[in-house]
């Protein structure tokens, strides 16, 4: 059984592209996350942001999805994954803003 994710994108008032993440990123749906970070990457010549201030839950399989795009990412992350994203080394490759 699949957990609860949902997957928007859209564009920033600079039209910088954002993909929004909701709910949580497991196992069970991150070859989902995946898929919409490589389609709004292929979509986004440049900078791409990824908003998880609504992810409630993000495990090793979301945090590795993450990982191949550092170079164009620009996270926006909630307080409580903030400090998962730094423990993670994330925080050290890519923009990571706390919400």
């Amino acid at each position: 059984m699949s957990t609860a994710l949902t997957l928007t994108t859209g564009h920033q008032p600079d039209g910088t592209p954002v993909l929004t993440a909701a709910g949580e990123v497991d196992m069970s749906n991150a070859a989902d996350f995946a898929a919409a970070l490589a389609r709004a990457a292929e979509v986004a010549p440049g900078q791409l942001t990824v908003n998880l201030t609504a992810l409630e839950y993000l495990d090793s399989a979301g945090l590795a999805v993450l990982f191949p795009h550092v170079e164009r990412i620009h996270l926006i992350a909630s307080p409580l994954l903030a400090p998962v994203l730094t423990i993670a080394g994330l925080a050290d490759l890519m923009t990571v803003v706390s919400a």
